[in-house]
């Protein structure tokens, strides 16, 4: 067997599995994640930016915690994200990782011209 055939078995194990586990919880009435994207995974990311900020609160502390080198870690870590995916992404895609760099590079700023860095 080939890699790429046993990369597509994994593929279709991996996909059978998933579907079973989520019939399960449909049945058991428990949450189902959803189903993830690109759109996700980005607003994923800014949440954990939005928390570093102190925008949020820490979901798992309910405490609203700032720490803005961990926040510039993440912003520069979407705007990687952004140039490693230049031309290869939907309009709509696109449009929304711009919006959350310029959403979050502008917090940034707010916070740091606050009073300096801070933690």
């Amino acid at each position: 067997m080939t890699m790429d055939e046993q990369n597509k078995n994994i593929d279709e194990t991996w996909k059978e599995t998933i579907a079973k586990e989520n019939e399960t919880l449909k049945n058991q009435g428990d949450f189902i994640p959803p189903e993830p994207d690109f759109g996700f995974f980005v607003t994923t990311i800014a949440l954990q930016a939005s928390i570093s900020l102190g925008v949020v609160a820490n979901p798992a502390t309910g405490k609203t915690e700032e720490s803005l080198p961990q926040a510039k870690f993440v912003i520069d870590t979407l705007a990687v994200l952004k140039e490693k995916t230049k031309n290869n992404l939907t309009k709509e895609e696109s449009e929304l990782l711009e919006n959350v760099l310029y959403e979050l590079r502008v917090q940034y700023i707010a916070k740091t011209q606050k009073g300096g860095i801070q933690k």
